[in-house]
């Protein structure tokens, strides 16, 4: 046992790098959304069209993944899913030395093929390479915990990149691209040397087997993968619009912005560890019921409470330390509901899942393909910005967060109960 983890401690950093770079890559698109509004002179529908490039590649790309995983193993997949990263941040750089917004588009949409296939397979790897059980499930959630703090220093970064955000280009990112490259570049070296079990090679004797039924006749589980869609929508919506608002409409400066949308991040970093804390005690209904209830009387408070009233917060900084930024209340209450989002994934998921035994796996796979809500939810809520204001189109997220309230009180339930599970 000791030689196996003195073997893969350098593998299980990789995991951990890659398990940060999805959340650091995607969460580009954030700060990047302002660059291009200036740089471009793009409308809020086309600031988040970068994002939905993103997003949209996993509703394209979740399903083969979870192929490639079963066929070609975790090592070639990982392989596979660091070398599309790479290509894709680097034509992100591109875009930046072409000044080309279609180039830039490109460089989003192949950068979320390389998220949904890391995500696909970081997980199961962390868990594999850690033995499974208790260590298993520990290095995913130390896995987790570093997918938030990626998430809390981006957009942090960025916005010191960027300076003023009215002469901002993509060139004043590239230094971001560049760690992600490097680490990209770094992770493919270490794991095309290293050894990494592959305990799930593809057994053909029951993938042959032919169901009457899929996981998509259990009823609870479809309005699960609504509620997923709608969740990552709302998840990367708030913090997407309230940095818009901020830098265009309130003047507030990039950095600033960057910091208060950073602390968005930090307190779901909290709040996954509150909920981890707590899960073992507390059931998902009674979880997702009342954080999606907080954030729906957030969401509706901030839509209400007029821009005039301020108040001063403590932000996540650039130096990894808190500081005070003035900001209208409303902002301070969106920042809020990071809170509220850390732990509605897990909830959603297990409440989807629930009952369906050999139909879980292929279950897994179709929640991949509806993390593309992450694009299309925050499009719809660009257009709405567009014609009635940033707060406006809050009522977006506000819809978004009434349905996974919904599916936490009702919709989960399963009434399919007849099918046959084992």
């Amino acid at each position: 046992m000791e030689t196996q983890k003195k073997n893969y401690v350098l593998p299980i950093a990789m995991m951990f790098a890659l398990f940060a770079m999805i959340s650091f890559v995607t969460g580009l698109q954030n700060p990047m959304g302002i660059i291009v509004k200036n740089q471009f002179g793009a409308s809020n529908f086309m600031s988040q069209l970068g994002n939905a490039a993103n997003f949209i590649a996993y509703a394209f790309m979740g399903l083969p993944a979870g192929l490639m995983l079963q066929r070609i193993g975790y090592k070639k997949t990982a392989l596979a899913a660091v070398a599309v990263g790479f290509i894709g941040v680097g034509i992100s750089y591109l875009s930046g030395l072409m000044s080309s917004f279609s180039v830039y588009l490109i460089g989003a949409f192949v950068s979320g093929f390389s998220m949904c296939m890391l995500n696909t397979v970081v997980n199961p790897m962390l868990n594999t390479l850690g033995g499974g059980g208790n260590r298993g499930n520990q290095l995913v959630q130390f896995g987790g915990s570093l997918n938030s703090l990626a998430a809390t220093i981006v957009p942090v970064l960025v916005g010191y990149l960027m300076g003023n955000a009215a002469q901002a280009t993509i060139s004043n990112a590239a230094p971001a691209l560049f760690i992600a490259m490097g680490i990209f570049a770094l992770a493919f070296v270490v794991m095309l040397v290293m050894e990494i079990p592959e305990p799930f090679a593809l057994t053909n004797e029951k993938s042959a087997e032919k169901n009457e039924h899929s996981a998509l006749s259990f009823r609870h589980f479809v309005l699960g993968t609504v509620a997923i869609f709608v969740y990552v929508g709302v998840e990367v919506g708030i913090p997407n619009f309230a940095n818009l608002f901020m830098t265009t409409d309130l003047g507030i400066d990039t950095t600033v912005a960057g910091s208060v949308v950073g602390t968005y991040w930090f307190l779901m970093l909290i709040g996954r560890f509150a909920g981890g804390l707590l899960g073992a005690k507390v059931s998902p209904k009674a979880m997702l019921s009342t954080v999606a209830s907080a954030a729906c009387l957030l969401v509706v408070c901030a839509m209400l409470c007029p821009v005039s009233a301020v108040v001063s917060m403590p932000v996540f900084q650039s130096d990894i330390s808190f500081g005070m930024a003035q900001v209208p209340v409303s902002i301070m209450l969106l920042v809020l509901c990071g809170l509220c989002t850390s732990v509605m994934w897990g909830g959603i998921f297990n409440l989807a899942v629930e009952g369906l035994g050999k139909y879980t796996s292929a279950a897994s796979g179709i929640f991949m393909v509806m993390v593309c809500g992450g694009g299309i939810l925050p499009l719809i809520q660009g257009l709405v910005a567009d014609h009635a204001g940033y707060m406006m189109s809050f009522w977006v997220v506000f819809a978004g967060v009434l349905y996974i309230l919904y599916y936490a009180l009702a919709g989960h339930r399963n009434v399919n109960t007849d099918i046959k599970v084992d």
